[in-house]
């Protein structure tokens, strides 16, 4: 009785498994007691197709094959290209402060003044010489108004003009009636006087002499007084029938008929 039911149940258990079981694999064959876990992976399927399903039994222990990954088709490598670094900025220095711009800008005017050529004023004494004409050649002031006044051909006006230019307005006058080929030469025999004023010892005007620069005056005048601005000092000159008026250094050349004012200092 008991091998009969024994049969039986065996005879069941051989039934349900081939109803619950799929087609067999082709390339793995299984039994009731088969320990086969995983069938052949299948890794070489294109993207299109489908992994086919793993079957399982009543004593089959396979947990299933692996999901076969779809290859993609490889990319052709991107082309490279060389991308050259590019090259810093060019750092621009900050422009710092020069103080010698400013003083250059400061004496602007002066510079230019000192390089044009000397020109007479009222208070030159000149020595006028004609060639031949003992009675015209002498020594002559320019006046308050700026004249000469010569024998035969009278006032001649000299201000603002260069020794040359004065001798050769004499000639055109003496070439009038009085001298057929006339030659004249000017020479400046003293010069007219500068002035110095503000805080020094003894302001005033003074004779000029040659090579005479604003810290020689000082010194003609008696020195900086207590309370005096010593770094620069603010000249006056005429030049081209303009005052011209700007602060020059203690180094500054002078020139007859400047006049120096000495500032006062604050502290």
């Amino acid at each position: 009785m008991q091998r009969s039911r024994f049969l039986t149940a065996v005879l069941l258990a051989l039934a349900l498994t081939g109803c619950m079981r799929h087609e067999p694999d082709d390339t793995a064959g299984r039994g009731l007691l088969t320990s086969q876990v995983f069938a052949q992976p299948q890794y070489a399927q294109r993207a299109d197709q489908q992994p086919a399903p793993s079957g399982r039994g009543l004593f089959n222990t396979q947990s299933g094959a692996p999901q076969a990954y779809a290859q993609q088709p490889l990319q052709p490598p991107s082309t490279l290209r060389y991308v050259p670094p590019r090259a810093p900025a060019p750092r621009v220095a900050t422009p710092q402060y020069d103080r010698s711009y400013a003083a250059a800008a400061t004496y602007a005017y002066a510079p230019a003044a000192s390089e044009q050529p000397y020109t007479l004023g009222p208070g030159d004494r000149l020595r006028v010489v004609v060639f031949g004409q003992d009675g015209i050649s002498n020594t002559y002031m320019v006046d308050a108004g700026g004249n000469v006044s010569l024998a035969l051909i009278g006032s001649v006006p000299a201000r603002g003009l260069t020794t040359q230019q004065l001798g050769a307005r004499i000639a055109e006058r003496l070439k009038q009636g009085y001298v057929r080929e006339p030659h004249v030469t000017v020479e400046v025999e003293t010069y007219r006087p500068f002035f110095i004023l503000g805080e020094v010892t003894t302001p005033g005007q003074y004779p000029y002499v040659a090579d005479m620069t604003v810290e020689k005056a000082i010194a003609i005048a008696g020195g900086f007084a207590p309370r005096a601005y010593k770094q620069t000092v603010e000249l006056t000159r005429n030049a081209g029938g303009e005052q011209i008026k700007s602060d020059v250094p203690l180094s500054y050349p002078l020139r007859p008929g400047d006049t120096v004012m000495i500032k006062e200092r604050w502290f």
